[in-house]
């Protein structure tokens, strides 16, 4: 066989041939056209998906709202547990209850004092009789000026127990402009309970204050907060921080001393001085002395002594009454001033008011029974059988008191298992009770000839 014919079985065959003289390949250029289509999705251009901006903000408001209720969860569950955590990791002890303390006998010189022990006839029979000769004294004007001195440096001193209380109210004009009232009194500082500093004064000026100050003796002023008021006597309790005192302040300051009057403490005629604001002035002073203390007023479910003097002060005045030993013998109060005297200094007894300053420093609401009343004197038991106890003068209307079926003449014997044999005492047992507690008071009613027994159920009020 030739070699044509061979390589025409062989191109038959499909088989290898090698390409004769001036013939072209073409295979190469198909092979590459064929890797260029493959590749081809390479060179394209790649889009960005686009942006779907309703769900994008959707979203952010979502992840917001979150966040704004994660942290209002969060603040509130610290608002809400941290006081318990603190108190349990840095437990803070309770104030101590306020106590006033022990009534303290006047320490001047009584008229009973002066007069002279009687010899025994023994002794004036060995005692030679001598006589006295008394040297009579001109006093100059320094010596007067030298007095008055030494009376002012006892004032400076129990001024450091005194301060000056403002009330602050908003109110608004005709044109709707805002403004402030501020009215001042006197108080005076009775307690330090260990927390706080128990400050008396007087209930008109704090009680509907928005804002209450208090400038200390070095003039220093922080803002203090009513703890309770007594609608009785007119009376408020108002509190200090002490962290809110600067410590040169607390060096200065101190409780005033607490005197007696009691009607056996001889105050009649002494002399004494009233400071705070008796002129209705800011740290105004005056002397005087105490021309009486028989007067007795009879408010609701207790009596409270007054204490007049010669002081000519303003009908606005407030402060404090001390004897010459610096001891606070009364509170002054103008309103009750007869209207033939209204400018005289006259102030209410400081024993009467012990248990309801220590009642009020404490934060605690007076319970009342609703009735007035007065002792019964000896003479009257023996003589026309009126057994002892609380003489119910009269009711307040819509009282306890009333309620209960009490009654004028009534005469009070007994409140619980307290026995009650004076008016006084009835007054003590009221401050030791609290509003809405429930309390079997007996009664001495007189029927025809005698007196009978009686118990009477009562629930106690708040004083208004």
């Amino acid at each position: 066989m030739s070699d044509n014919e061979l390589d025409r079985k062989d191109k038959k065959a499909g088989g290898p041939s090698q390409p004769e003289q001036g013939e072209e390949l073409h295979q190469p250029e198909a092979v590459s056209g064929t890797a260029n289509k493959d590749i081809d999705f390479i060179k394209e251009k790649v889009k960005e998906r686009p942006v779907n901006k309703r769900k994008l903000l959707k979203r952010t408001i979502i992840t917001a709202s979150m966040a704004v209720i994660f942290g209002l969860i969060a603040c509130f569950t610290f608002l809400v547990l941290e006081p318990v955590f603190s108190n349990w990791l840095y437990p803070e002890e309770d104030p101590a209850p306020v106590q006033l303390q022990e009534e303290a006998a006047n320490e001047e010189m009584l008229p009973e004092d002066m007069v002279l022990e009687t010899e025994s006839e023994e002794e004036k029979e060995s005692t030679p009789v001598t006589s006295t000769v008394v040297q009579k004294i001109d006093m100059s004007v320094s010596d007067y000026q030298k007095l008055y001195s030494n009376l002012y440096k006892l004032v400076q001193d129990a001024a450091k127990s005194m301060v000056t209380v403002t009330g602050v109210v908003s109110d608004v004009d005709w044109f709707n402009n805002t403004y402030e009232n501020k009215g001042q009194t006197a108080g005076l500082i009775v307690a330090d309970n260990g927390k706080e500093l128990m400050i008396l004064t007087e209930k008109e000026t704090v009680e509907q204050a928005e804002k209450v100050h208090v400038t200390f003796y070095d003039s220093t002023q922080v803002t203090a907060t009513l703890k309770q008021s007594d609608p009785t006597t007119g009376l408020a309790v108002i509190c200090v921080n002490l962290t809110d005192i600067a410590e040169e302040t607390k060096e200065i300051i101190k409780a005033a001393k607490l005197g007696s009057s009691n009607s056996g403490s001889g105050l009649l005629a002494t002399p004494v001085i009233a400071l705070g604001r008796p002129m209705g002035n800011v740290s105004s002073v005056a002397y005087g002395m105490i021309t009486s203390m028989d007067t007795v007023l009879n408010l609701t479910d207790g009596n409270y002594r007054l204490l007049t003097t010669d002081i000519y002060g303003s009908t606005n005045g407030s402060g404090v009454l001390i004897n010459l030993n610096g001891q606070v013998l009364g509170i002054i109060s103008q309103r009750n001033n007869s209207s033939d005297a209204k400018n005289l200094v006259s102030a209410l007894g400081i024993s009467d008011l012990k248990s309801n300053i220590e009642k009020l420093s404490n934060g605690q609401a007076m319970a009342t029974l609703g009735i007035y009343g007065t002792d019964v004197p000896e003479e009257i038991q023996e003589s026309q059988g009126v057994p002892a106890g609380a003489y119910v003068t009269g009711i307040v209307m819509d009282s306890p008191a009333m309620v209960a079926g009490i009654q004028s003449g009534d005469v009070i014997v007994k409140m619980g298992t307290e026995e009650i044999t004076t008016f006084q005492e009835y007054n003590k047992e009221m401050m030791s009770l609290v509003p809405d507690s429930q309390i079997t008071i007996t009664i001495m009613r007189q029927v025809q000839d005698e007196y009978q027994e009686m118990a009477v159920d009562v629930i106690l009020d708040t004083l208004k």
